[in-house]
């Protein structure tokens, strides 16, 4: 069976985890990313999705080349942008530029791929905690991660009857280089994070990872979002 994995960001944190797991499973990969990842067996298109037209030329050409045999296509929307702004601040351009990689490249992604998507076939959102909730100092990331919530419900309606599924997994504080810069590294605010996770630590991404290979492989999940985050404690 010809098994075929696209994801976007898939060169650090979850998204290498998830590359690694799909690979040892069988799968071909191509990852979506500006920094490459050379890991082999997987097909490397160096893309900035944060310009509306990244799939014009050769990337568009190289996914519908790789899709077209493939039995089986795993969609994986991985690639997000997360900034620090406010609703008091936040400018109309870095506004478009962080909905432009966390909502608009994803459909502009489902667009080229679904025509080749046979039944068996899935599209997974990497979402966040912050995809059905909020919290102060990153309104552009927040917004975009509940529209991303909404564009999985979308697909999932307008797919009804093709044996193609979706969902939304929402990770928590996964122990990520995204996640450590957005706090600067700081042991206080780890430990701050970590207290308020019932397990008491962070997430692995590899646990995130088994928890996408999963959902690939589960059609009865489709419509669902779901949260991995070991467990948050809400004040």
């Amino acid at each position: 069976m010809n098994k075929l994995v696209v994801i976007s960001g898939g060169s650090q944190g979850i998204g290498r985890a998830t590359v690694e797991r799909f690979l040892a499973e069988g799968y071909r990969v191509i990852n979506l990313s500006r920094r490459s990842l050379d890991i082999e067996g997987v097909l490397q298109l160096s893309v900035d999705m944060g310009r509306i037209d990244w799939l014009e030329g050769m990337a568009a050409e190289a996914l519908s080349i790789a899709a077209e045999s493939a039995d089986e296509i795993v969609l994986i929307h991985n690639a997000a942008r997360q900034d620090s702004d406010t609703v008091a601040t936040l400018a109309a351009e870095n506004f478009a530029a962080v909905l432009q990689i966390n909502l608009v490249a994803p459909q502009q992604l489902n667009a080229v791929l679904i025509p080749y998507m046979k039944p068996g076939s899935s599209i997974l959102y990497v979402g966040s905690t912050l995809a059905e909730k909020a919290v102060r100092g990153c309104a552009s990331y927040v917004a975009s991660k509940h529209g991303l919530v909404g564009l999985m419900r979308a697909t999932v309606q307008d797919l009804a009857g093709t044996g193609i599924h979706s969902a939304c997994v929402c990770p928590g504080f996964t122990d990520t280089a995204m996640l450590r810069g957005h706090i600067n590294n700081d042991p206080g605010v780890i430990a701050a994070i970590t207290a308020n996770v019932s397990a008491g630590r962070l997430i692995d991404p590899q646990e995130i990872a088994d928890t996408l290979y999963f959902c690939a492989h589960s059609p009865v999940i489709s419509g669902a979002v779901i949260h991995a985050n070991l467990g948050q404690i809400e004040h």
